[in-house]
């Protein structure tokens, strides 16, 4: 055996270095995770989902996020059972808005953002919902018909 085998066959034999062995399972368990994740999403999507637009999805998150189910039942928004405003069950097909808003998308959203500009008496708090999120809140409620 000459000295260039005896090398090769030294190196090959030579125990590798702890980043070498864990390099392979790492990147493999981080493969797993992300296909993981990923069918994660896709079979557990919320079928109440799948026929809103993307601010309308958004806007059923903000509703639950800022806690409008405390007070209010609210179709499809998670946990919205309450019974201290009015159900938001058709809220899309009433006339008025706290009996005198008229019910229009702009009008709906002024008043989520600041329901004592038109009634300095309702008990609906000012949750300082800013102009975005109440665009895609309305968004949503006006999917409720």
């Amino acid at each position: 055996m000459n000295r260039a085998e005896r090398v090769a066959l030294r190196a090959s034999s030579a125990p590798r270095s702890r980043a070498a062995h864990t390099q392979a399972p790492r990147a493999f368990a981080l493969l797993a995770l992300a296909l993981a994740f990923a069918f994660a999403l896709g079979a557990c999507s919320d079928p109440a989902l799948q026929h809103l637009s993307a601010s309308e999805a958004n806007g059923r998150l903000l509703l639950q996020q800022f806690g409008c189910g405390d007070c209010h039942t609210i179709p499809g928004v998670a946990n919205a059972r309450g019974n201290v405003g009015p159900p938001l069950t058709h809220v899309a097909r009433r006339v008025y808005l706290a009996g005198r808003v008229p019910n229009r998308r702009e009008t709906m959203e002024q008043w989520i953002q600041d329901p004592k500009r038109f009634d300095p008496l309702t008990e609906m708090p000012d949750l300082q919902v800013g102009e975005a999120h109440a665009r895609d809140m309305v968004a949503y409620l006006y999917t409720l018909r």
